[in-house]
C-alpha cells in the first residue's frame, strides 16, 4: 500500500472539502433544528456526497462527457446555484418563512432539508472535490487505486459528520445573535465563492482572462 499517496489524498481531500470551515455553515443552514434532526440531514449529506464522489471516481470525466457537459460547465453551474444560497443567507429568507405561528413554524422546519442542495452538492461534493477525486483515481487506475482513493475520501467524510454532529454546541456557544451575525458573513463569503466558482469556469472556457 502506497503510505505517501494516501496522506497525499488525505490532506488534499480534507483541504479542499474543509469540514472545519463547512461547519459553520451546516450550523447556518440548520438554524433552530434539533439535534436528532440535524443528524438525519448530516448522515444524509455525507452518504450523498459519498455516493458522488465514488461515482466520479470511478467513471471520472466520461460521466459528464456522456451527458455533454464539460467541468468547467458544472463549475460554473455549481457557482450559480451557490450564489442563490448566499442570497438567502444574506436576506434571511429562511427565517422569514418560518416565521409566524408556532405550529407552521414546525411544518416548515420539517419542509426545510438542506441536505442534498446545498450541503451535498456543491458544498461537500463540489467541482474542487469532483475534479480532485477525478485527478487522484487518475494517478492509481484500477481497482485498488479507486479503492484507496474511495476509502480517503470516506474517511474525511467521517470527520465531517463527527463534526456536523456537534453544531449545536456551536450555536449554543454563539447564540442567536452571533448565528444570526455569522450566518451573514458566510452568506457574503459564500457569494465571493460562488463568483470566483463562475470565473474559474469561465477561464478554463477561454471567456475569461483575470
Amino acid at each position: 500500500m502506497d503510505t505517501a499517496f494516501l496522506i497525499t489524498a488525505f490532506v488534499t481531500l480534507f483541504v479542499i472539502i474543509d469540514p472545519i470551515g463547512l461547519t459553520p455553515m451546516f450550523v447556518a443552514l440548520t438554524q433552530g433544528m434539533g439535534h436528532a434532526r440535524r443528524r438525519s440531514l448530516a448522515l444524509r449529506a455525507c452518504i450523498t456526497a459519498a455516493v458522488l464522489l465514488t461515482l466520479f471516481a470511478g467513471f471520472g470525466e466520461a460521466v459528464l462527457g456522456f451527458v455533454g457537459i464539460s467541468m468547467p460547465a458544472f463549475r460554473v453551474a455549481g457557482g450559480i446555484l451557490l450564489f442563490l444560497t448566499a442570497l438567502d443567507m444574506l436576506f434571511e429568507r429562511r427565517t422569514k418563512r418560518r416565521a409566524g405561528q408556532a405550529e407552521e413554524a414546525e411544518e416548515e422546519d420539517d419542509s426545510h432539508d438542506p441536505s442534498v442542495f446545498p450541503l451535498a452538492i456543491p458544498l461537500i461534493a463540489g467541482p474542487g472535490a469532483i475534479a480532485t477525486m477525478i485527478l487522484l483515481a487518475g494517478q492509481r487506475p484500477g481497482l485498488v487505486g479507486l479503492a484507496m482513493v474511495v476509502g480517503v475520501m470516506l474517511a474525511v467524510l467521517v470527520l465531517l459528520f463527527v463534526l456536523f454532529l456537534a453544531a449545536g454546541l456551536f450555536e449554543r456557544a454563539m447564540g442567536k445573535t452571533g448565528i444570526n451575525v455569522i450566518t451573514r458573513l458566510l452568506g457574503m463569503l459564500l457569494a465571493a465563492l460562488s463568483v470566483q466558482f463562475v470565473l474559474d469556469g469561465l477561464r478554463a472556457f477561454g471567456l475569461a482572462n483575470w
